[in-house]
C-alpha cells in the first residue's frame, strides 16, 4: 500500500515530542508498505532546525525508511496568536505546493492529522486533485480546545474553523479518533455518522521501553544526573497554555520538607515564564530540562518514581488522552493525573496511579505525600499500569489494526 501522511509536526530524528506517527510509519515501512510525509520545517515546540534555513522545501529519507517532504513554515510561528495563525496557513500552502510537486505516482489513501485544522485544506485539496480518497485524524478536539485556552478568541475565525470542520468531516472517507469521548462527540454533538468513525488510540511504545528497562543502569543515571536521595516527579510534554504547568510550581513550594524533585521535560512558548516564576519564588525543589530524543525520554522516565501528566482546567480536556501517560506505563511508573474525565477513567480503570484534581496544588501535593508514605503502592500501581497498556495500548498492535481501516479505503 502506499500512503501519504500530512502531518504538520512529524517529528526529526531525535527529537523530542509526540512521536505517534513516527512509531506507526516505522512499522508501516518496515511491513513492507510505502510511506511519503509531508511535513513542517518547525516543531510543535517553535524550533526550527538550521538546515532549514532560507529553505521553502527539503526532501530527505528518515533512518526508518520512510520519505519525508519538509514545507515552509513562516517564523512568525512564536510571535504571537496571529503570527501562529499565519504559520498555520503558510505551510497549509507550502504543503498543498509540496504534495503536488514532490510525490510522485498513485497512492492508495491520504492520512492527514490534526490539529491544527487547517491541514484538513491540504488533505482535500490533494485528495482531488490526486482522485485519492483521504483519512482524518482528531487528535484534539479543535476548534473547542483552542476557544477553552483562549487561543482562539476571533468570533469570524471560529465561525469558519467549526464551517470547516463539519466540511473536512463530510469530506473524509473515514475519521480516526484517539479517544472513545471524541467518538461520542463527533456521533451526538456533530452529527457525524457512527460508521464513518473508528478509534486507534495513542499508544505505549514497548519496542523501546522494554529494551532499556532490560538494559538501563537506573543508580549510575540518577547519580549522574544528581537525582539520588530525592523522590523524582517526572513532567514529559510542552510547556504551553493548555499544560498550565503553574500548577507544578505551586505544588512545589507546599513540598518543602519533602526529598520530592520536579522535573519538568520539554520545551513551549511559556517555559521561559515558568522558570522566571520559579526563580522570582525561589523554587527550589523544580528542575527544567530541554527537550530530549525520545530514548532519553524513557531514561528520564526509568530514573523517576512517578510520571505527571497534566492539562488546563476546561471541559474539552475531559476528553483526550495525554499522550505521555502511556510511556509512564511502558515504564512501569504510576501517574498522577491531573486531568479529569476520559484520561482519569484510564488511569483508575487500571488502577495505575492517582487522579489529581486539575488547577489543585493542595491536592496534587497531598497524593505525592501518600506516594511518599507508601512505597508500595508506586511499585504496584506502576506494574498494574505497565500490564494494562501491554494488553490494550500497544503501538504495534494497533497500527496493525490501522492498516485494515486503510485497507477498506
Amino acid at each position: 500500500m502506499r500512503v501519504l501522511l500530512i502531518h504538520q509536526y512529524f517529528l526529526e530524528d531525535n527529537d523530542g515530542g509526540g512521536s505517534r506517527w513516527n512509531e506507526i510509519s516505522r512499522f508501516w515501512q518496515q511491513e513492507g508498505h510505502d510511506i511519503t510525509v509531508v511535513a513542517g520545517m518547525v516543531h510543535y515546540m517553535g524550533n526550527r532546525p538550521a538546515k532549514y534555513q532560507n529553505k521553502y522545501f527539503h526532501q530527505e529519507t528518515n533512518r526508518d525508511g520512510v520519505k519525508v517532504i519538509r514545507c515552509h513554515v513562516s517564523e512568525s510561528y512564536n510571535k504571537s496568536f496571529l503570527g501562529r495563525l499565519w504559520a498555520y496557513f503558510s505551510f497549509t500552502f507550502s504543503s498543498i505546493w509540496g504534495g503536488l510537486y514532490y510525490t510522485k505516482g498513485k497512492y492508495d489513501v491520504i492520512v492527514v492529522t490534526s490539529p491544527p485544522l487547517f491541514v484538513g485544506i491540504t488533505a482535500y485539496v490533494l485528495s482531488v486533485l490526486k482522485r485519492t480518497p483521504f483519512v482524518f485524524e482528531i487528535r484534539d478536539l479543535w476548534p473547542e480546545s483552542a476557544i477553552d485556552t483562549g487561543v482562539l478568541t476571533s468570533g469570524f475565525l471560529i465561525k469558519f474553523a467549526y464551517w470547516f470542520e463539519k466540511f473536512i468531516y463530510h469530506k473524509a472517507r473515514f475519521i480516526n479518533v484517539l479517544t472513545p469521548a471524541f467518538r461520542e462527540k463527533l456521533i451526538h454533538t456533530k452529527g457525524v455518522p457512527a460508521d464513518k468513525i473508528f478509534f486507534i488510540p495513542n499508544a505505549a511504545d514497548f519496542s523501546l521501553s522494554e529494551e532499556l528497562l532490560q538494559t538501563f543502569d537506573v543508580t549510575s543515571f540518577r547519580k549522574l544526573h544528581h537525582l539520588e536521595n530525592h523522590f523524582v516527579v517526572t513532567y514529559v510534554g510542552a510547556h504551553g497554555i493548555a499544560n498550565h504547568l503553574i500548577q507544578v510550581l505551586e505544588t512545589a513550594e507546599l513540598l518543602p520538607d519533602t526529598p520530592v524533585l520536579f522535573l519538568l521535560i520539554g520545551d513551549g512558548m511559556q517555559k521561559k515564564e515558568l522558570k522566571a516564576e520559579a526563580q522570582k519564588r525561589n523554587i527550589t525543589n523544580v528542575r527544567f530540562i530541554d527537550s530530549v530524543p525520545k530514548r532519553d525520554v524513557f531514561k528520564y522516565i526509568l530514573a523517576s518514581d512517578v510520571g505527571a501528566s497534566v492539562l488546563k482546567k476546561v471541559d474539552t480536556f475531559k476528553t483526550v488522552y495525554s499522550n505521555k501517560t502511556f510511556d509512564y506505563m511502558s515504564c512501569q511508573k504510576p501517574i498522577l493525573m491531573a486531568i479529569d474525565g476520559v484520561s482519569r477513567q484510564l488511569v483508575e480503570d487500571a488502577q495505575a496511579g492517582m487522579y489529581v484534581e486539575p488547577e489543585n496544588p493542595v491536592d496534587f501535593a497531598e497524593k505525592i505525600r501518600f506516594y511518599l508514605s507508601h512505597p508500595a503502592t508506586v511499585t504496584t500501581h506502576g506494574k498494574n499500569g505497565y500490564r494494562y497498556a501491554k494488553e490494550n495500548f500497544d503501538r504495534e498492535v494497533l497500527a496493525k489494526k490501522y492498516l485494515g481501516y486503510l485497507s477498506q479505503v
